[in-house]
Formats: C-alpha cells, structure tokens, sequence
C-alpha cells in the first residue's frame, strides 16, 4: 500500500502532464487548416511550388518520428531525466521557427526556399517535443491505472488544443479583410454556385500589410501558448527512472520486429483502412478553407466554419466513447466514418447556402471525432491479437503506433502536395477575388468527391478487418489465461527455489 501510495499521481500532476500536449495539437491544427491559403494568397507562392513546400514538410515530419525516436532511445540519464532535455532544448528553438513560417520575407528569391527551410525545422522541433512527451507515459508511474488516468487528461486536453488552435488562427486572421484583385476575365467564366454578393468585393492592390500582420500576431499568440504549455509540463511532472526500469526480457531486434509486425495481417487491414480514411479527411482540412472562400463565397465567415467543426468534433469524442463500447467498434468505425458521406455530397450538389454549410461541418465534426478516436481505441486490440499469435516475442508494441503515425504523417503530405498541385493546374489565381470555374470544380472534387471515394475504399477494407466484438473477447480471456498460467509457472518456481535454498 506504502508503494501504491508513492506512485499515485495527483490531480495537479495529471493536469501539468496533459497540458504538454497541447503545443502539437494547437500548431498542428492551424497549420493543416490555414498554412495553405496563406502561402497561396498571402505569401503569393505559385502554387506548384506552394503543393513542394507542402508535401515536403508533412513527408519530412513522418520521416523525423522514427529518427527522433532511435536518437532518444540512446539518450543517457541526466538531472533533468532522459526525456525533459529534450523538450527543455527543443521549446525555444521550435516557436521561433513556427513564427518564421508566418513571417512574409522582403526577397525577391529564395522566398519558396524560405519556407521550406522554416516548415521542415519546426516539423522536426516539435517531433523532437511530442516524442519523448508521448514516452514520458511510461516515465511517470509505474502503475497502469495512474498511466491510463494520465493519458484520459492528455486526451481530452489536446482535443480542447485542436478548437483552441483553431479558434485563435481564425479569429485573428479573420478580423481582417484581406485585398483581393479582380480579374475581369475571369468575371465571366465564374462558376454560377458562387455568390458574389456574398464576398467582400474590393479592388485594393495594395500591400498586404494588415493581413501579414494578423498572421504574426496569431503566431506570436500560440508561440506564447507553447512556451507556457511547455513550461507548466516542465515545472509540474517530474520523470522517475524508476518507473521506466524494464524487465528481464531478452533485447528484440527492430528489423526483426518489424517485420513480424507488417506481416500481421489485422494490422495491415486496419492501417489500410484508417489511411485512406485519414486522407480523405486531411484533403478537407486543407481545401476546405479555398472552398468556403472561393467556391461557396463565405470569404467572410470561412474561419467561424472552420470552428463549427472542430468545436463539434470536440464535443462528439463521448459519445462515440460510449457508442463503441455498447454497439462495437466495428460498427462504430462505419456508422461514424460513413455519416459525413451524404453531407459532403450535399454542400457541393445544393446552392451556397450558409446554413446547410454550418450543418455540414457540424456533421463533419462528428466523422472528424470518430476518425480521431478509432484507431487509437483499435490499435490495442490487433497488438493483444499480435501477441496471441508470437506469445514468444515481445517488445513490438511501439513499432504497431509508430509507423500508424508515420504512415498517417506521410499520407498527409501526399494529399497536400497533390490539392495544390491539381489547384496549380487548374490555374488557381492568386489574390483572385473569385476563381476560373476549373478551379472551383477542383476544389468540389477535393473537398466532397475524392473525400467521399476514399471514405467507401476505406469501409471496403474494415469490412475484411477480422476482429471484431466476438473475437476481441475470445483475445482477452485467451491472454488473460496466459498471463495466470505465466503466475502460476513464476510462482512455482518461486517455491522450488525456496526448498532448495
């Protein structure tokens, strides 16, 4: 009891140590939803160069995981823990360069240069922040129910970092009206579902001063937020190498690992699945804000939209909790997934419209908060499901989460790359006040067709998923019995040692 009493984590501790995920969340959110607009119409990036920027960041950020995770894993102890120095070093160094990627440089060239550079230094910084976060689990306590206590406050905090992310970009940059050019030629071929009376028609041509500005100060505002955050993480969890004492386990080899775990077959069927499902939701979340603004004509309202979502994303992330647990997580996976379909056909088959568009993120939001928490309710089961069937090799679990955010990482660059270079080829028009009807009709593939496609591929794949309510159950008493037959075989050779002593 004196022991359990010595690991049991207080509320306070909980809080600090959940805080630390907002940073990842808050700057991952604003990026994936304004990163692209701004450096079509703010920066003026051409945007084939715009969809390099793009894919190359996202792609490097997969690649960094890995890497960021080997170098950690040969990290010696020091004062401050083996995982604290590397968010103490990374903090300072990720905010400049996330403020850098906001910033608008006064050069002629070099400027595409200039982004990429900035983009994939904070990808990398904040890799080198969230990894040893993501490990510091296993750092706090070694009692599982004050780990997964932990975890229920760090999950409902970066959900809460996900709005707060939104909220502050859009809320910023959407006081201010941006100069848009109009460009008579295209006057004409407009398509007809834009409502022109809807947009804030001006013929500025002037500097983009105001807007640039917006941008900065909504960067300076969530850099602040990251220096607290990580200072409150800092301040309030202390890392215990004691709890992270590893048992008698031989050392397992990674290649040897890995490819037990890609030959699993209930692993490749689910990340399959959540991949083409993550990238039909990614392709929204960086297009929507083009469509709302240029397709729809809500160049006014696009950031209040974005908010619809995720606020009720947040707020659906319950229920499907206790939807998966009463009705399985299988049919959750295709009731929630599948709900967004007749939405997102609608938002392009109907006129603009700014209600039936609220309706519509909302009910996005609640594909986005089942999308969000089922692959990490699933993953578990496949990994118990992996051990049934290799009872002799252990040590695999990371390398099952690790390459699902790898995988979901790089899918993410490919589809950013992929919009803005379709966008270039349709002849996107920078500063445009409306765009070329190929444009609009790309940003409705973008945003509903493809979206919708990739959704029914990925309910294809869940269908051959294998484990299902009744299979996960027949998983958990077959390990449950392992591990009393793995007591018992303990325990009597306890006892035959004793005797011989």
């Amino acid at each position: 009891r004196l022991q359990e009493s010595r690991e049991r984590l207080s509320v306070c501790s909980k809080l600090c140590y959940a805080v630390g995920g907002a940073p990842y969340q808050i700057t991952g959110c604003a990026l994936g939803f304004f990163l692209q607009i701004y450096l079509l119409d703010v920066a003026q990036v051409d945007a084939f160069y715009a969809s390099i920027i793009l894919f190359a960041g996202r792609a490097w950020d997969a690649i960094t995981d890995p890497m960021v995770g080997f170098f950690i894993s040969k990290t010696s102890w020091t004062r401050f823990g083996r995982l604290m120095p590397w968010i103490i070093f990374s903090t300072p160094f990720a905010i400049i360069s996330y403020f850098l990627i906001w910033f608008v440089p006064d050069i002629s060239t070099g400027q595409v240069m200039w982004y990429l550079v900035f983009y994939c230094a904070f990808q990398t910084l904040v890799t080198c922040f969230h990894v040893p976060y993501s490990a510091l689990t296993m750092f706090i306590s070694r009692e599982q129910s004050e780990r997964d206590s932990a975890t229920a406050y760090r999950m409902t905090v970066e959900v809460l970092g996900t709005v707060l992310g939104t909220a502050i970009q859009g809320q910023i940059v959407g006081k201010v009206d941006t100069p848009c050019i109009e460009s008579p030629f295209f006057f004409g071929l407009t398509n007809s579902s834009v409502a022109m009376e809807e947009l804030n028609m001006t013929h500025d041509t002037e500097s983009l001063t105001d807007t640039r500005n917006a941008y900065m100060i909504a960067a300076g505002v969530i850099g602040g937020l990251y220096l607290l955050c990580a200072l409150i993480l800092l301040l309030g969890v202390r890392e215990k190498r004691e709890s992270s004492e590893l048992q008698s386990d031989e050392p397992v080899s990674f290649f040897q690992g890995l490819k037990l775990v890609m030959n699993h077959g209930p692993y490749i069927k689910l990340i399959a699945g959540f991949l083409f499902t993550s990238l039909a939701f990614m392709l929204l979340e960086g297009n929507f804000a083009l469509f709302c603004t240029y397709t729809l004509g809500f160049r006014n309202d696009f950031q209040n939209i974005l908010l619809a979502i995720m606020l009720s994303a947040t707020l659906t992330v319950p229920f499907w909790q206790w939807f998966l647990t009463r009705f399985g997580k299988k049919i959750a996976v295709y009731v929630g997934i599948s709900s967004a379909i007749p939405f997102l056909i609608v938002v392009v088959v109907l006129d603009s419209n700014l209600f039936v568009t609220y309706v519509v993120a909302v009910a996005a939001g609640i594909s986005v908060a089942a999308a969000f928490l089922l692959p990490w309710s699933m993953l578990p089961d496949v990994v118990d499901d992996f051990k049934l069937q290799h009872p002799s090799s252990r040590g695999h679990e990371a390398i099952f989460f690790s390459f699902y955010v790898f995988f979901t990482k790089f899918t993410a660059g490919v589809s950013l790359g992929i919009s803005t270079l379709s966008l270039d080829f349709a002849g996107y028009q920078t500063r445009g006040c409306s765009q070329p009807g190929q444009v609009n009709f790309t940003l409705k593939m973008l945003v509903s067709a493809v979206p919708v496609g990739l959704i029914l591929l990925s309910l294809l794949l869940f269908k051959l998923y294998p484990i299902d309510e009744e299979k996960r159950r027949k998983n958990k008493k077959a390990l449950q019995d392992l591990r009393q037959e793995s007591n018992s075989s303990s325990e009597s050779d306890n006892t035959e040692l004793a005797s011989i002593v």
